[in-house]
């Protein structure tokens, strides 16, 4: 067997062939799971005992720290693929544009991988300042997007965070396509270890962007047909 084996390695050699043992992937990854597994590696919320806490987008995968959920679907639909995860906190049928919520009513909102799907960012963002103190913000990047391309049809904005203020940019049909192909997926979902999986999994801060906001932040919305909008100030 040894001596096949190394016959078979010489000739695959001459060939110009490499010959790699494929090795399994790990059972899982940061963000397979739950989102909170990678992010609480690089953010600290700074939540306190009794805190007030409302996930807005709840969805399947709530976050683990809010008091509060809310979501504007129960079931499965075209942004996800199963059903809100309720349990037992407070859950309310509600759209992240008009929050059923006096102002201030929460002490932190979290909302994720939500905003790039609303129709008018600005005034979800404004929502989301009015109903909390603070709060944390994330959506995928660009590079996210256009690697996987998963934006088509799902993704209307591609979002970049500098200082105290969150960009929205409207995609174009080519930027929503992406790569159009299933390449970079393959290889992350694979059942098979590639040192892309770390790449991707290890340095998921720069494949979303993660926006903390004290009590207000300035929002600008750049649309395809050139118009720009943004917060007072």
């Amino acid at each position: 067997m040894n001596r096949l084996k190394s016959m078979l390695l010489r000739l695959g050699k001459f060939l110009g062939f490499g010959v790699r043992r494929l090795q399994p992937r790990p059972s899982w990854y940061p963000d397979e799971l739950l989102r909170y597994d990678y992010q609480k590696e690089f953010i600290d919320f700074g939540l306190k005992p009794g805190d007030r806490v409302l996930d807005v987008g709840a969805g399947s995968d709530p976050f683990p720290h809010a008091t509060h959920l809310a979501d504007l679907f129960l079931e499965a639909c075209e942004h996800r693929h199963s059903g809100v995860v309720t349990d037992a906190r407070p859950f309310t049928l509600a759209t992240v544009l008009a929050l059923p919520f006096p102002d201030k009513y929460f002490d932190f909102v979290y909302c994720v991988h939500t905003l790039e799907h609303v129709d008018d960012p600005l005034q979800a963002c404004r929502e989301l300042m009015r109903v909390g103190r603070r709060g944390y913000i994330e959506t995928p990047t660009l590079a996210k997007d256009m690697l996987f391309s998963w934006a088509k049809g799902q993704h209307l904005w591609h979002v970049i965070a500098i200082g105290n203020e969150l960009c929205f940019f409207e995609y174009s049909d080519s930027q929503s396509k992406g790569i159009a192909s299933t390449a970079w997926w393959d290889v992350i979902q694979s059942t098979y270890h590639n040192p892309l999986q770390e790449a991707y999994y290890r340095n998921l801060d720069l494949f979303n962007v993660m926006f903390q906001w004290q009590e207000s932040f300035d929002v600008h919305v750049f649309r395809q047909d050139g118009t720009v909008e943004r917060t007072a100030g």
